[in-house]
């Protein structure tokens, strides 16, 4: 799928009206609900396939930060054969009382992949 291709379908998929809140505080008309593309294999694959060229060569973990980047490090993950971590918001407060699941990350290059970017506050906090 080329990028307009994929573009033309995400914003099919995706594009929605109405009054939203976003987490920066600011109000918008139009939204992208992404858990529409992403629970949409096709699409889902073919972004992962854009994004793979952009992996730096030396990264030994790719880390999706909870909900949203989780699906898209996942395929991300079977396509380049990277080990994927899942990364809460909070650590669980029971079992393991991890923050991140799927590996250890001492001495380990991450790559944080996050779904949708507004203000990258929630990068800053997982990282």
């Amino acid at each position: 799928m080329t990028k307009t291709e994929l573009a033309k379908a995400i914003y099919d998929t995706c594009h929605i009206t109405g009054e939203f809140l976003l987490r920066s505080g600011a109000i918008s008309n139009e939204y992208f609900d992404k858990y529409l593309f992403e629970a949409q294999p096709e699409i889902l694959k073919a972004v992962a396939e854009h994004l793979l060229p952009l992996i730096p060569k030396d990264t030994d973990l790719l880390a999706g930060l909870e909900m949203g980047g989780i699906p898209v490090v996942t395929m991300l993950s079977q396509l380049s054969g990277i080990p994927a971590l899942f990364v809460r918001k909070e650590a669980k407060t029971y079992g393991t009382c991890k923050l991140a699941e799927g590996g250890d990350i001492a001495g380990k290059k991450l790559l944080i992949v996050e779904d949708v970017v507004t203000s990258g506050g929630q990068i800053l906090l997982s990282a």
